[in-house]
């Protein structure tokens, strides 16, 4: 995919997709492939003691974050869609099946649980939280079938015509475009 006609890869990052697919992982990892900030919308939005940002507060949040020249993002705020999208130039859609993001989303769940690992603002996942009824792993089953309504329709709209759009929908596929984005766009120094 020809990220960009200018040849210097691409300067606005989205990468978005079901909970558990890896967007902050791969948001990290393109971030640090290309030296941008990375900006992590869920750290906007929830403040401390799982308390989620006021929606006025959470977009100034984001339209600071995102002021810059480049960087990467992840996160799917329909909230702050205009924000996001309207600003990237590059939309990263990881569009895995459930089969794939289900287990990622327990296993993390415990890892983070079991470790005590701080996300932001010094919250933290739980045990107790793949079964709670606002459960990260509910909240998955509920939206994914969802986003792939959603998106296909959200990216048509004339606002987000400027957008390249890779949707990667095997984790084989986003580490062959990983690669190859490494080979086409390495940075030196």
């Amino acid at each position: 995919m020809n990220l960009n006609a200018g040849g210097d890869g691409p300067r606005r990052i989205a990468v978005v997709g079901s909970t558990g697919a890896g967007k902050t992982t791969l948001a990290k990892t393109l971030a640090a492939r290309f030296r941008y900030p990375h900006v992590e919308l869920d750290a906007l939005n929830w403040d401390a003691g799982w308390c989620m940002a006021p929606r006025e507060v959470f977009r100034s949040r984001i339209a600071s974050a995102l002021a810059l020249d480049a960087w990467v993002s992840d996160g799917n705020y329909s909230v702050a869609r205009d924000l996001v999208w309207g600003r990237a130039d590059t939309l990263v859609w990881l569009d895995y099946p459930l089969r794939v993001i289900l287990p990622r989303l327990i296993h993390r769940t415990i890892r983070r649980g079991v470790t005590g690992e701080e996300l932001y603002n010094g919250n933290r996942e739980h045990l107790t939280f793949l079964f709670a009824r606002d459960s990260l792993v509910l909240w998955a089953l509920k939206t994914h079938r969802r986003r792939r309504r959603e998106y296909p329709t959200a990216l048509a709209q004339p606002q987000f015509a400027h957008l390249a759009v890779l949707r990667l929908r095997t984790p084989a596929e986003t580490a062959a475009w990983l690669r190859d984005i490494a080979s086409t766009y390495m940075r030196s120094g």
